[in-house]
């Protein structure tokens, strides 16, 4: 008897979890979706010369244009803010989508950076601006992008490609929150909100993946 208790808390209870987080706005737990599927990523050449997907991957999207050694203090306060504390995680990447030419000083920056840090899950891109402007547009968000095909803006992409943000009452002030993007100017925005932000997308999929072990360890049990 004990042991069919035992199990049966095992297996409603990872699911009781689950369901009450699925369901709530914006907690510890969850991270609202803002759009679904947005568009696989723009083909051009890379640092590196391997492709980069998006799918199966927690990304960070920037797109920092033709004028990126002026943009290199932002490039310190992603590495520094975000890289530091999730380049651990294999599931984890920062892509970053430019203009093509813009390789030589990217390659100037990255080694500036790579000279204090690991950035081997930093991902380059380089294509055309009509390009990037095509896969800006798919992810659906409130600010566009700018003529030269730049932003100081991040996104979180899910590994189901789906843009994730906040949206749904503030529990201090209990008026209607609605945020799809991070400023990367901002060490304090990428401090205290896209780095708690990132944290919770990669304990809802913690949390999900315990769950399929329990489910799994309960069926063998059975």
């Amino acid at each position: 008897m004990k042991r069919k208790i035992v199990l049966l808390c095992l297996l409603i209870l990872p699911l009781t979890i689950y369901v009450y987080f699925s369901m709530a706005k914006h907690n510890s737990l969850f991270l609202p979706v803002i759009t679904e599927q947005v568009g696989e990523l723009p083909s051009g050449a890379t640092l590196d010369n391997k492709p980069v997907s998006l799918n199966g991957k927690i990304s960070i999207i920037g797109f920092l244009g033709r004028d990126f050694l002026k943009k290199k203090e932002t490039v310190f306060n992603i590495n520094q803010k975000i890289n530091s504390k999730y380049k651990d995680f294999s599931d984890f990447q920062i892509v970053m989508v430019l203009p093509d030419g813009t390789q030589q000083d990217v390659q100037q920056v990255a080694a500036e950076v790579k000279a204090m840090a690991d950035i081997s899950n930093w991902k380059f891109i380089f294509t055309d601006p009509k390009s990037i402007k095509q896969f800006y547009a798919s992810l659906q968000v409130k600010e566009p992008i700018g003529e030269d095909a730049s932003t100081f803006n991040l996104f979180i992409i899910d590994k189901k490609k789906s843009l994730r943000g906040r949206k749904g009452k503030d529990k201090e002030t209990g008026k209607e929150e609605y945020k799809d993007s991070y400023n990367s100017f901002s060490a304090a925005e990428l401090h205290n909100e896209m780095t708690d932000d990132v944290k919770i997308l990669l304990r809802e999929y913690r949390l999900a993946l315990k769950k399929n072990d329990t489910l799994k360890g309960v069926k063998r049990e059975i």
